[in-house]
């Protein structure tokens, strides 16, 4: 009612006028679809009852601005908006901006007040299956869709034990025999989709079957977990030899779902992160959304947030947050960047030294940032303008000689330690310390910073992984590059059905 009596019509159907053909019979009103597939959201309403709302409750058609006597429409008209929504991905974040303008004109919202950003996953609309099943079932989606793009030319390739492998969807229980019967099935499966490759990719083969969805994800998906030994046979990838879940995706039917372990939850989807207003004298109301495949950590997308709340004026003067969205450098460029004070739990010293409470640990360097020089044991301050990695800090190093035998001593080794502006800021001045180490939970307090004390906390490292792999080219319907783990022969060795 408050939407309606403050904003009028949120959506006007011009700005729709792109999405539907110029010719044929008129269509519903697309803003008011936009408008229902909002109330049905925030309802969780299903697209029949969402239909029936429409046609009986008052508060709809007032919101809708819909007569008395409106019966409203089929519930099927829902679906096929969702999916006109879903051809092209800006049109989500059109929509939003749009709402945002008129909310912003109308003073529900704005910029440089407070606001929070936190993460929840989303679960793909896939049936969970093993890796196993994995491959089996690309088989057969592959064989299906060559079934329809080129019968004549699959049908000498079929094999008389294909039918009872793959013609039906591949379900695969328990396997008799242990681990090695289950690497003898899956090569076997290995095999039978290298011939459907190798034959996609022969020079007799119609060109046209290589650009085919579902050829494609069967050879990304026997990139991913199928490699040759030094003798040429093809070998179930095991262990490290597998690439990370960030490159491989857990359905040949949705690519972009993967697998994901966050505290404890595990799932198979994506990763959405809401940001919404949190002021004490307007609506909280979500001002940017912002979807990534689920192994993509939160702290990579907040300079991403920072920057599109920027450009829709709507950036805060304090932005809360919780440990994964943290670092000295982030908050360093909040600050000079954007103006944004990031506030939020930092991570507790992951150090030996401050697990076990002795020896020197993080808090007990303290470094007089005047002389340049940190005060816990003996040290020489680098030479100021030193980088630390890429960053632009500081360093100081510790005095690789030996201090005095007594009841401080340990074991001499060069430390280093950054010592800039961007260590400096990652202080409980600015943020509040973590939770303590007791059984995980979901809920994330969002207070004010703590007392401020002395700087001592230093940034997450990181961690390189020892993965090697190398990068097969992309073909021209699929863009995205595809990853393998063998050892990068030499190109002109590589397998038509390799390169692409």
């Amino acid at each position: 009612m408050l939407v309606r009596d403050r904003l009028g019509e949120i959506f006007e159907d011009e700005e729709f006028a792109g999405w539907y053909p110029v010719d044929g019979r008129p269509s519903l009103s697309a803003a008011q679809l936009a408008l229902v597939s909002v109330l049905q959201f925030t309802e969780d309403y299903s697209d029949r009852q969402a239909a029936r709302a429409v046609a009986v409750r008052i508060d709809w058609k007032y919101a809708l601005g819909l007569e008395l006597e409106d019966t409203g429409f089929d519930y099927s008209v829902l679906c096929e908006f969702r999916a006109r929504l879903a051809e092209q991905p800006e049109r989500a974040d059109r929509l939003l901006g749009m709402m945002l303008d008129r909310l912003h004109a109308a003073g529900l919202v704005r910029g440089r007040g407070r606001q929070r950003t936190d993460a929840t996953h989303v679960l793909a609309a896939v049936r969970q299956v093993s890796r196993l099943e994995l491959a089996g079932e690309s088989v057969r989606a592959a064989l299906e869709e060559l079934t329809e793009a080129a019968p004549a030319w699959l049908a000498p390739l079929i094999e008389p034990e294909w039918a009872r492998r793959y013609g039906r969807r591949v379900e695969i229980g328990r396997v008799p025999g242990g681990k090695q019967a289950i690497i003898a099935r899956a090569e076997q499966i290995g095999r039978d989709g290298l011939k459907i490759l190798q034959a996609v990719w022969a020079d007799d083969a119609p060109p046209r079957l290589r650009g085919l969805p579902q050829v494609e994800i069967l050879r990304q998906v026997w990139l991913h977990h199928y490699c040759t030994d030094e003798h040429g046979a093809l070998r179930w990838r095991e262990g490290s030899t597998l690439p990370p879940a960030s490159l491989r995706f857990d359905s040949p039917y949705d690519v972009d779902a993967h697998w994901c372990v966050k505290r404890g939850t595990e799932w198979s989807g994506y990763r959405v992160h809401l940001t919404e207003t949190c002021d004490d004298d307007l609506p909280h109301l979500v001002v940017h959304v912002a979807t990534t495949i689920a192994p993509v950590q939160d702290g990579q997308l907040t300079e991403h947030i920072h920057d599109d709340l920027a450009t829709s004026r709507l950036a805060p003067a304090e932005h809360v947050v919780d440990a994964a969205y943290l670092s000295p450098a982030r908050i360093q460029r909040a600050d000079q960047v954007h103006d944004i004070a990031l506030l939020g739990p930092i991570a507790p010293d992951p150090s030996a030294q401050a697990k076990a409470g002795s020896g020197f640990d993080k808090s007990a360097f303290v470094i007089d940032w005047e002389h340049q020089v940190p005060s816990a044991r003996a040290a020489r301050p680098a030479a100021v303008g030193d980088r630390y990695g890429s960053k632009d800090t500081t360093t100081s190093r510790s005095a690789s000689t030996p201090p005095p035998a007594g009841p401080a001593r340990s074991v001499p080794r060069a430390r280093h330690r950054p010592t800039g502006p961007a260590h400096w800021r990652c202080c409980p001045a600015r943020c509040t310390r973590s939770r303590p180490e007791t059984a995980p939970t979901r809920q994330i307090q969002h207070g004010r910073p703590a007392t401020p004390s002395a700087p001592g906390a230093n940034r997450p490292s990181l961690r390189m992984s020892g993965f090697a792999g190398y990068v097969a080219p992309a073909t021209e319907g699929w863009p995205r590059p595809t990853f393998s783990t063998c050892s990068p022969p030499w190109p002109a060795m590589w397998p038509a059905w390799v390169t692409g």
